[in-house]
């Protein structure tokens, strides 16, 4: 029987990419590090994580890596954190794949370093295990789609399309970046090689068990100079 609770779910954070677009404004130090209210922007996304019971925490490194690692091999805290560093840039699949080794749990939730959507990943865990998908997705509703995967749903909720970073004039779903994964995804994915969730896996899953939560929340993201800006104030401490 799967574990319908969090308590015993691995958590990858994708922390490894060049954030180029942010540099003008945190070109010290690597995008997921970057400051909200005197802490890192991961120490957001794993507190926010923690609340549901989550424990286990991959990080998954690359550039600038050793500001990560620093940090929290110097920092006390109940959470277990590992790393799970990529020699090369190897994209989002490519990290996934990279840190198989230390994902333990069937199910493992995967977040991106680099936003926030404060859904109930309680209830998003209940809806993959109902689904009996290989792969869940959470989505928010949005206008503006040209810096995010957009996704179609069928009746049953099944992701049957998925586009990168495709501008759409009507209302659609865009990825949270927030995803559950059974283990047997990992022979579908290659061994250090670049490779893309969002170009390559997502849409070659399109039609088979990959399925989208739709999440009554915002998606708060930091990847440009200007959402980053927003995000301190969304995020500020009171």
């Amino acid at each position: 029987m799967p574990d319908l609770s969090l308590v015993n779910t691995d958590v990858l954070i994708l922390a490894g990419g060049q954030g180029k677009r942010l540099r003008q404004v945190v070109g010290d130090r690597p995008k997921p590090m970057a400051d909200i209210s005197g802490q890192p922007f991961l120490d957001v996304l794993i507190n926010y994580a923690s609340g549901f019971g989550l424990k286990r925490f991959v990080l998954g490194t690359g550039y600038k890596a050793d500001t990560i690692t620093t940090y929290y091999e110097c920092k006390d805290g109940p959470q277990q954190i590992v790393f799970s560093n990529e020699s090369i840039p190897l994209g989002t699949g490519g990290a996934i794949k990279n840190a198989e080794g230390f994902l333990n749990s069937d199910p493992f939730l995967v977040m991106n370093g680099d936003s926030l959507c404060q859904l109930d990943l309680s209830d998003f865990l209940q809806f993959h295990i109902k689904k009996n998908a290989l792969l869940s997705i959470a989505l928010v509703p949005a206008d503006c789609t040209e810096d995010f995967g957009t996704v179609e749903l069928d009746e049953t909720q099944k992701v049957i399309r998925f586009e990168e970073k495709k501008a759409r004039s009507s209302r659609t779903f865009i990825s949270a970046g927030i995803y559950l994964f059974r283990q047997d995804i990992f022979p579908m994915m290659p061994r250090q090689t670049k490779y893309s969730l969002e170009y390559d896996l997502f849409p070659s899953l399109a039609g088979r068990e990959f399925y989208g939560y739709v999440a009554p929340a915002e998606l708060i993201d930091i990847g440009t100079p200007e959402r980053y800006e927003r995000a301190k104030t969304q995020l500020r401490c009171e």
